[in-house]
């Protein structure tokens, strides 16, 4: 039995800014999914990243032939400071279709299923293949997101054509 597909509120659209964005990065596959939160708990345990510019944070997602790298992480104003098994990428400026997700954090990827299989093929839209290093598509949590609940503000920022 298939289950039903998420329900996704249109996107909005917007110019995003470029930005460098620091954190931890790890490789997920399907038997590693549940990693995630723990590579979270060990970015929060850091305290306040050097040179980040808001409490915003982002979960980075780069797509590999077996899963996927995860970069959990904050923008930061510079590399400067940074912990030793910190990573760095730079994000540039681009167009950007934003899916709110109002579901608990860990029902993103059915969030992402929806996006791909119900909105991109009837949209008229085009995913943006990343700039050499960039991300696929990224997790934005922003000050409203309750890491405790899991729930509150997050929005799925996927690169589109102009």
């Amino acid at each position: 039995m298939t289950t039903p597909m998420l329900q996704l509120d249109p996107p909005r659209f917007e110019n995003g800014n470029a930005m460098l964005v620091a954190g931890l990065r790890g490789h997920i596959t399907t038997a590693t999914w549940a990693g995630i939160p723990a590579q979270w708990e060990r970015l929060v345990s850091y305290g306040k990243v050097p040179g980040a510019v808001s409490p915003v944070h982002y979960g980075l997602c780069f797509f590999s032939p077996n899963g996927i790298d995860y970069l959990s992480g904050v923008e930061v104003a510079g590399v400067a400071g940074l912990p030793g098994e910190f990573s760095h990428v730079s994000i540039p400026a681009q167009k950007y279709a934003l899916f709110a997700h109002r579901e608990h954090v860990s029902k993103l990827r059915d969030t992402m299923e929806a996006i791909q299989r119900s909105w991109f093929p009837g949209s008229g839209h085009e995913i943006a293949r990343p700039v050499a290093g960039a991300p696929d598509f990224f997790e934005r949590y922003g000050e409203g997101f309750d890491p405790r609940t899991g729930m509150g503000d997050i929005e799925v920022w996927i690169p589109v054509k102009s």
